[in-house]
């Protein structure tokens, strides 16, 4: 430090402590969530806090000076953490027949209450999924009166949970069982179905995690509401972990292989996220490409939904469309078994 000038120390200490919030960031999946439920609002900095730290070892490395090397300790410790906010290739304009083809969408009541104005929201939602004709279909917020626009399909197992919303999962190969997970206190719920899938029993997940409800378009992010929004954050972290723990019971109990579904209502960096994930792929990190966002949040790379397979799978593709026909955008894989 003799060797830095004020101007160069003052920028030392903002890298130190851009670097320690990285790190801090990095251990979010290791907190348990019912002690410190606020905790896990770090898993959100993560894209912006990697950026900044990269911006310091360029900074530090056009000065040659060494320091450039704490940020670059930090990020590579987190490596797999880095290394999942934008992937490079991928299969996104793959054409292929090989293997089951999934789809997951939340596709918010199809537009029910006219979020998106003057747009046929329904009409091309409805379109783009038999644009992509996927063998099992998983909907989140589904609106039950569109059933009827789904008829192609032979097997369904839908469950509403108030009103006429829920989730549904449609499928083209035959339910031998299904069921919903039920969880309390919530309008969120987790559904599952075992399909016959060459001559073995596959279990489908659809998960719909509990929301934080935090509309980035008419809700004002500011330093005046935000005690509210991080104490709104930490409630729905507590309901999460709640609803995660709901679900490992009964996947543990599966005599089957699964395949994870849905939308968590949180990213790959947070510990709902990897207590769902356990051993599965994530099929964004085997063919990816790009961000891989699912969420529509302006300026940040937000990935909520997910397709997770049993780990003996093999990922063929892996595709996310940009179409704004629902704050959630749509993943769609191909996995064979």
């Amino acid at each position: 430090m003799k060797k830095l000038n004020w101007l160069q120390k003052g920028l030392f200490f903002l890298n130190t402590l851009f670097a320690l919030l990285l790190l801090i960031s990095f251990a979010v999946p290791y907190v348990p969530i019912s002690s410190f439920p606020k905790f896990g609002i770090f898993s959100l900095s993560v894209p912006p806090l990697v950026i900044v730290n990269i911006l310091f070892i360029i900074f530090w490395l056009l000065q040659w000076r060494r320091q450039w090397l704490l940020s670059f300790i930090v990020l590579l410790l987190g490596f797999n953490k880095v290394n999942s906010i934008y992937k490079f290739g991928g299969t996104n304009e793959v054409v292929t027949t090989s293997g089951v083809k999934l789809m997951t969408y939340n596709v918010r009541l199809f537009d029910r209450y006219d979020w998106i104005q003057g747009k046929d929201t329904e009409k091309r939602i409805l379109q783009e999924i038999r644009d992509e004709d996927p063998d099992i279909l998983c909907l989140q917020e589904f609106y039950d009166d569109v059933q009827p626009e789904f008829n192609n399909y032979p097997y369904h197992y839908v469950k509403v949970k108030g009103g006429n919303a829920g989730q549904a999962i449609f499928s083209r190969y035959k339910i031998v069982n299904q069921g919903s997970l039920d969880f309390p206190d919530s309008g969120n719920n987790a559904i599952f179905t075992d399909l016959l899938m060459d001559h073995d029993t596959v279990r489908i997940y659809n998960l719909h995690m509990q929301s934080f409800n935090i509309d980035p378009e008419s809700e004002e992010i500011s330093q005046e509401n935000s005690n509210r929004i991080v104490n709104r954050m930490g409630k729905a972290f507590t309901k999460q972990q709640v609803q995660t723990d709901i679900f490992i019971n009964h996947r543990n109990s599966c005599p089957y292989r699964v395949i994870i579904c849905g939308d968590l209502n949180n990213n790959q960096f947070s510990a709902i996220y990897h207590q769902i994930k356990g051993d599965c792929i994530d099929t964004y990190d085997e063919k990816g490409s790009g961000t891989g966002k699912t969420f529509y949040f302006p300026y940040y790379p937000l990935r909520i939904d997910f397709i997770l397979a049993d780990p003996s799978m093999h990922v063929v593709t892996h595709k996310n469309r940009y179409e704004e026909l629902s704050d959630h955008y749509p993943v769609i894989s191909r996995i064979r078994l």
